[in-house]
């Protein structure tokens, strides 16, 4: 007579899937406003729109690559949700859309509770700062499918704007400014390249300290990818923003033309903002060609704004009262793609 095979058995444990449930529902319900209008837990999460007139609702998906092995070589779980948020939350903003609610899908092959926990909080924290609700998600365990220790994390938010005060870069024009804001470091893209450059070439660890760094690898690694909904919000609300890039794979090279009308280009001035040290140490280490090292990485730019020359000062004001700090990198040309000078 053969043995009693369980679920727990075959890999799947309800109970730690309970445990796991109970302390995401304590912080998602921290994170609601009070258009949420189901639990954690529901089959499907309800959310009240309100408050418009002719709502566009903007929505994105997005993960946050090769930086997760960060979280699972250091055991700093925390971080790695605030990242996921604050990308999705850039991605809409850009579009002048205020960030509504969120979703998030964490998928692992015997779950932990307490790392499930840890990557919740980080999530959580993401959406009440970016006053967004954390509305529901998914838990997967699916033993044999992820490496012992290891998940994916994915994240979904969904935004609104009035039709009218979208920004889609269609008023861009040639002689326009592009202001760069700065960037906390590689926030979620070119891992898989310094990974391998501060690891297997160069034969670091992560508690390597660097004197430029200032600090350790992996506390420069695992720096938050940083959301930029206040400086984007205010330079719509003053009704100065024409469009706005959200500098991620592929770099100012392949994310600014995104934005950009039919017939037009950008001319970028080198040497317009400083290069944060972890950029030049990598490009160092691989004698990285420079078109790919621009390609691969932000260099210390992780939003560039479009403002019309003669609302330039403006905007400086705008920016200025945030404490946000901002560099001129650029200007709009005829012509197509990025220019270097």
């Amino acid at each position: 007579m053969p043995k009693r095979i369980t679920y727990k058995r075959a890999g799947v444990n309800i109970d730690e899937a309970d445990r796991a449930v109970a302390s995401i529902r304590t912080m998602a319900r921290r994170t609601f406003t009070p258009n949420v209008l189901t639990d954690i837990g529901s089959f499907g999460g309800g959310f009240r729109l309100r408050g418009y007139k002719d709502p566009v609702l903007i929505s994105s998906a997005d993960g946050v690559g090769t930086k997760i092995k960060l979280a699972f070589l250091t055991g700093v779980h925390s971080t790695i949700g605030e990242d996921l948020v604050n990308h999705c939350v850039n991605d809409i903003a850009v579009q002048g859309a205020e960030p509504l609610y969120f979703l998030d899908y964490f998928a692992v092959g015997r779950l932990d509770a307490k790392v499930a926990a840890q990557v919740v909080s980080g999530i959580a924290r993401g959406c009440k700062a970016n006053q967004c609700a954390l509305i529901g998600g998914e838990t997967a365990e699916m033993p044999g499918l992820y490496a012992e220790g290891e998940y994916d994390l994915a994240g979904f938010i969904t935004g609104a704007v009035e039709r009218k005060d979208m920004i889609t870069g269609a008023s861009i024009k040639q002689g326009d400014v592009l202001l760069g804001l700065p960037s906390t470091g590689l926030h979620t893209n070119g891992y898989s390249l310094a990974r391998m450059l501060l690891f297997e070439v160069a034969g670091h660890h992560a508690g390597t300290e660097i004197a430029e760094l200032g600090g350790s690898i992996a506390e420069e690694l695992l720096k938050i990818h940083r959301s930029y909904l206040a400086p984007l919000r205010a330079l719509r609300d003053a009704g100065l923003l024409k469009g706005a890039a959200h500098v991620t794979g592929g770099g100012i090279t392949e994310n600014t033309p995104r934005i950009l009308p039919k017939g037009l280009g950008v001319r970028i001035k080198v040497g317009s903002w400083p290069v944060l040290p972890v950029f030049e140490i990598l490009r160092k280490i691989g004698r990285i060609p420079e078109h790919d090292w621009r390609r691969t990485f932000n260099l210390g730019i992780g939003m560039i704004v479009v403002v019309s020359p003669r609302h330039l000062k403006d905007a400086e004001r705008v920016l200025g009262s945030l404490r946000e700090d901002y560099y001129r990198i650029g200007e709009v040309i005829r012509g197509r793609g990025v220019i270097y000078k």
